[in-house]
């Protein structure tokens, strides 16, 4: 696959990015150099490879899910300017 000028101008155009006419020819070269140095990643044969989101083997330390702090309410409103039953009142802002 190779980039022309014309799609590295859409590009430049859906990214925002404000490019004049003398940048164009040379990020086509550039891009074509990324999609071809992706090409050469994409030979690679990588069966019987798991895939893996780090170099090293780690277990996720888990807690349990149980609440050990509240119940407090009243504590927590006590400088609310304004509050509901337990609950901050605040203004609508969404109609």
């Amino acid at each position: 696959m190779s980039v022309d000028e014309k799609t590295v101008r859409r590009i430049a155009t859906l990214a925002r990015i404000g490019l004049s006419e003398a940048e164009v020819p040379a990020l086509a070269k550039e891009l074509n150099a990324i999609i071809g140095f992706v090409e050469q990643l994409s030979e690679v044969d990588t069966t019987g490879v798991k895939p893996f989101t780090s170099p090293v083997e780690n277990k996720m330390r888990r807690r349990e899910d149980v609440v050990n702090d509240g119940g407090y309410a009243q504590d927590v409103l006590a400088n609310a300017p304004e509050k509901d039953d337990e609950y901050f009142a605040v203004p609508k802002v969404v109609d």
